[in-house]
């Protein structure tokens, strides 16, 4: 509540800087001092909403006002006069019934006038609720090395008048209070704890919410630095194609630095999405690994990747852990449509038919069966050639001569599996390896 002044054009009586004049509940109204022009009582009181009020204004003799010469405003508005009385020959009176809350949390005006719109005196009313206790505490540590929490400060929150909170911790079993003294560093109701914080030993963290109106504490409560660490997003974030697979992108990222050096576990989730969406789709199931393959893409499309780290585990806590903030955006892009380029080689793509039309229908069956980050190796493709060939029962041909495309299934491909030729094929001529499968010349005679 700030002292009132006359609006341009209006005189405003000579007085003293402040009109404050606190009366002891209970005495006599003294003789005015005549160096101001009148006094306001109660002067500045604090109520209750839905509280009744009747203040009064006496005017110094000196002045030659009488009652009927005074009118009364609250926050620049004129009362009505029927809410006035006439408490002696220079005393007016005014009653306010069921008042709400304060228009500012620093009080309303209401303020005395002389008949030509001069200020006589004013006073502040607060009037509001109590604090109530603040509720959902919620603490995190950067790295280990400092403590912020969070709170919210009751089921009403408002309570029209200003309230300060404190947030106070100590050790659980031994120690003095502590206050913390960086305010609102997450939002309105947060604190930041710097440093100077002990591993290994439980706090006990509080937050006490203090008014005009009285106090309200919140319930303690009780967590292990070790338990609520979370750490910065991870770093050096790459995307990159996967050779020619036009539906698919390669994501790399590093550990968080600093934690190298303690005893953790980390795992990590991916949110992508096109460059002309707003809708990022999450994959949970990246694990501790620092790269990852996401399939099932558009072709020739922009992507945003983020990317971000839970560490639990430190020093063996059994809590879940608090995700990081996500990495910057990372864009890439993946290979255009074959299709969609414009020329061919007819030749070429003859050529090259049916292996396509394998390939397509593979990764077709990935989407179905290997959602997310799984593992695109032989076995997989093992697998879906035997689900083809119960399919299909048939055999691909590809090229002018004729030869058979045999499953890795039948001959072994990559580390660990043979190259030899299956059984009953003799004089087999091995012209070339294709795209993960043997060509057999289709001479090949059998026992």
């Amino acid at each position: 509540c700030r002292e009132a002044a006359a609006a341009p054009g209006t005189p405003a009586w000579p007085r003293p800087p402040s009109l404050v004049l606190l009366i002891p509940k209970g005495a006599s109204w003294p003789e005015p001092p005549w160096n101001y022009p009148a006094v306001i009582s109660p002067q500045d009181p604090t109520l209750l909403i839905g509280s009744s009020l009747v203040a009064t204004c006496t005017v110094s003799p000196d002045f030659h006002l009488k009652a009927e010469d005074l009118y009364w405003t609250l926050n620049g508005r004129r009362l009505p006069a029927a809410s006035y009385a006439a408490l002696g020959p220079t005393t007016l009176s005014v009653a306010l019934a069921r008042l709400n809350g304060s228009k500012q949390q620093s009080g309303d005006n209401l303020v005395c006038h002389s008949r030509d719109g001069g200020i006589l005196a004013g006073s502040c009313l607060y009037v509001g609720l109590p604090p109530e206790k603040p509720v959902n505490i919620t603490c995190w540590s950067k790295n280990m090395k400092d403590l912020t929490c969070k709170w919210a400060p009751g089921t009403e929150g408002e309570t029209f008048l200003h309230t300060n909170y404190t947030l106070k911790y100590k050790l659980r079993w031994y120690g003095r209070d502590n206050t913390c003294q960086e305010y609102h560093t997450a939002g309105p109701y947060s604190c930041h704890i710097p440093k100077d914080l002990a591993l290994f030993t439980p706090y006990e963290i509080w937050v006490e919410a203090s008014n005009r109106l009285g106090v309200a504490v919140s319930d303690v409560v009780m967590l292990d630095i070790l338990d609520v660490v979370t750490t910065d997003p991870p770093p050096d974030v790459h995307v990159s194609r996967v050779g020619d697979l036009e539906d698919q992108l390669s994501v790399r990222w590093s550990s968080p630095p600093a934690l190298k050096d303690f005893l953790f576990q980390a795992k990590y989730q991916i949110q992508y999405r096109v460059e002309d969406s707003s809708e990022w789709k999450v994959v949970d199931d990246v694990g501790n690994q620092t790269s990852c393959r996401l399939a099932g893409l558009r072709p020739g499309t922009v992507y945003f990747v983020q990317v971000r780290c839970n560490p639990f585990g430190i020093y063996g806590s059994k809590k879940a852990g608090i995700w990081s903030d996500w990495s910057n955006p990372t864009a890439a892009s993946t290979p255009r449509s074959e299709r969609a380029a414009g020329g061919c080689d007819p030749k070429g793509g003859e050529q090259n038919t049916t292996l396509r039309r394998e390939l397509k229908q593979f990764f077709g069956w990935v989407k179905k069966h290997a959602y997310g980050c799984s593992n695109l190796g032989i076995k997989l493709y093992d697998q879906w050639r035997v689900w083809l060939q119960k399919s299909h029962k048939t055999r691909n041909q590809v090229g002018k001569e004729p030869f058979t495309l045999l499953s890795p299934a039948w001959v072994g491909m990559g580390r660990g599996y043979g190259v030899n030729p299956p059984p009953g094929l003799r004089g087999v001529t091995w012209t070339r390896r294709l795209r993960g499968a043997l060509l057999v010349s289709a001479g090949a005679s059998r026992r």
